[in-house]
């Protein structure tokens, strides 16, 4: 089977560009949040290679100045429509991003959940120390967010860890958001004094 190419001029370099936006969301949307945010040397190499590639992807042999500029305003363009949608419709944020990934609950590992989002034990330990903490018996809960990053609420003093928390942990949005009302508020719920305040900075 012969795939067919596209030319180099504008409206080819336009196609290209949006199907270069396109299976690149896609592919980091199914490698996972790690390559997003938590960057090692080797996922640098991997995103610098990956820019050089599709570079000539995007543009062919159109190397002049206003086909570069509209392969930049087609990406920022499709960002910003891919923005719009997400906000307009909650649904296929979920899709598109994900959603936070609980690794630690109580000062215990969730092994698959860690394994599963291609993080290891060590960078879930740099993670604590940029935290201030040493051991994850310090972490009440430690998140993996849907850009990468890792997100550590250390136990608070005297915390009762059998009390009733005022959010779902296994769905942090809860505690920002809170329960729609009926005319289409949010009513946020009373958070317990030491429970999820934000996050160790």
């Amino acid at each position: 089977m012969t795939i067919p190419d596209l030319g180099s001029d504008l409206l080819s370099v336009a196609i290209r560009t949006a199907i270069v936006y396109i299976v690149l969301v896609t592919f980091f949307r199914v490698v996972g949040k790690r390559e997003a945010g938590q960057l090692s040397t080797l996922d640098l190499v991997v995103l610098l290679v990956i820019s050089n590639a599709v570079q000539n992807a995007m543009v062919g042999e159109n190397v002049t100045l206003i086909g570069g500029l509209l392969a930049a305003a087609v990406i920022l363009f499709l960002d910003w429509s891919l923005h719009k949608l997400i906000n307009r419709f909650p649904h296929l944020r979920e899709v598109v991003e994900g959603e936070p990934v609980l690794v630690v609950r109580d000062g215990q590992i969730l092994e698959d959940n860690l394994s599963s989002e291609g993080l290891s034990v060590r960078e879930l330990g740099i993670a604590l120390r940029q935290n201030g903490l040493l051991t994850v018996d310090e972490a009440r809960f430690v998140y993996l967010e849907t850009n990468g990053q890792i997100s550590v609420i250390p136990r608070r003093d005297n915390e009762d860890e059998s009390g009733d928390l005022a959010f779902d942990p296994d769905d942090p949005d809860s505690a920002i958001v809170g329960d729609p009302g009926t005319d289409g508020s949010r009513h946020h719920r009373r958070r317990r004094p030491g429970k999820l305040s934000g996050t160790s900075t």
